[in-house]
């Protein structure tokens, strides 16, 4: 079935059985029979990640969205927003497997998962996409660092997938247990979550030998790019459709300039359709037989004001809610640092009354932070009012990448 047949039934499936789009496109005067190759889609409104989380607010559980009997899921994931995404059992909610195979990951390699495997749906996803191409999986998620450096020696894992900045902390931790590079048994590794810069790549692959790639990944769509060996642009999964369209408008954006990456997917339980991701991209000028872009620089930024703090995504409007829970407080911002291989986020919060325990405080203001928005905070610092400009971005990233 080409692009465009796939693009028909989902259009029609997902204005049959999910409301929220029925409303879209009703509101926008689109109606099914209009939609019918890629070129069509910008008649569809761009929806956001935000405007995603007020709807699921508004119309719980999903938002309109979901486009099966509730009967039928068989997993509902939260992440952070939030933001709950149905699991189904429809073929089409397969994650793509491009991205392993492309470094040679499958049959005979024993692979470290490190993404998280309760609540969001990166570490169950990747483990059924790991085992389909007939890898062994060690589902091991983030930290115990130590441990994992024993594990990886007994068990010989030769795979890794996870973040760049833990495997280089894993590497650290093992060099400090005087365990010699040649012994490193990890040959294979596949990162998402966050940047992948170019000295970090020579880290992996000069200093240790490995053949490593990087994932273009998103918790509501799974792997949408992914590099290849000797590639320098990201090559588009073949499971869903992508847009790189102006912020404002939602049309597409002049070629090779960057936009906003919208992605359509054909998920038949839960039909997103010209969902925007958040993130700029481009395309290169690589098309397909077919006319379609094949490939994208990668992440160029952000659209919004969300961050992404150690694979998770900070929210401006969250950190607000979650502050506003203490009266004794006013505005807040977060600082995102990296001073060396890991995230540190330092949160500066006015405080209105000055006679309140600040030990208790401080503790009780990191724990909602950490309940709420699922994030460490590393340091909070309590300023006098005024001591924040009102009209300051509320999470200011800092960080710099090579």
């Amino acid at each position: 079935m080409s692009v465009n047949d796939r693009l028909r039934h989902i259009i029609a499936h997902g204005y049959d059985n999910a409301p929220a789009l029925r409303r879209l496109m009703d509101r926008a005067g689109v109606t099914p029979a209009e939609i019918q190759t890629v070129a069509d889609l910008p008649k569809i409104p761009v929806t956001t990640k935000d405007q995603l989380v007020q709807q699921q607010r508004e119309t719980p559980p999903f938002g309109g969205w979901l486009a099966a009997p509730l009967d039928e899921l068989q997993r509902i994931f939260v992440s952070p927003g939030p933001l709950f995404e149905p699991e189904g059992t429809s073929p089409s909610e397969v994650w793509s497997t491009a991205a392993f195979e492309a470094i040679g990951l499958g049959r005979g390699d024993l692979v470290f998962n490190t993404f998280l495997y309760h609540l969001v749906p990166a570490g169950l996803l990747i483990d059924r996409a790991l085992r389909s191409i007939g890898a062994g999986v060690v589902p091991s998620g983030p930290g115990n660092t130590e441990q994992q450096v024993e594990i990886m020696l007994r068990l010989r894992v030769s795979g890794y997938v996870g973040t760049p900045s833990f495997l280089k902390i894993m590497l650290e931790k093992a060099a400090a247990m005087n365990i010699p590079r040649a012994d490193i048994p990890i040959k294979k590794a596949l990162f998402s979550a966050e940047p992948y810069p170019a000295s970090m790549r020579a880290f992996f692959e000069q200093d240790y030998g490995m053949v490593t790639s990087q994932a273009y990944a998103t918790a509501e769509l799974g792997v949408i790019a992914y590099d290849r060996p000797g590639e320098t642009a990201l090559k588009l999964a073949d499971n869903m459709i992508v847009e790189i369209v102006e912020p404002e408008s939602g049309q597409p954006a002049p070629p090779g300039e960057p936009g906003h990456v919208v992605v359509t997917t054909f998920n038949e339980t839960y039909p997103l359709i010209r969902l925007g991701t958040g993130d700029l991209s481009a395309f290169v000028d690589e098309p397909s037989e077919a006319g379609l872009p094949t490939h994208i620089k990668g992440w160029l930024g952000r659209v919004g004001d969300a961050v992404k703090v150690r694979g998770m995504f900070l929210h401006p409007l969250q950190l607000k809610a979650a502050i506003a829970r203490f009266e004794a407080l006013g505005h807040v911002q977060a600082i995102v640092t990296r001073p060396e291989t890991r995230d540190l986020v330092r949160l500066r919060v006015e405080l209105k009354d000055a006679s309140i325990d600040r030990a208790d405080l401080t503790q009780a203001i990191e724990t909602t932070i950490k309940e709420t928005c699922r994030l460490t905070i590393n340091e909070v610092e309590l300023v006098a009012p005024g001591a924040i400009d009102a009209s300051a971005p509320t999470v200011v990233d800092e960080r710099s990448w090579e």
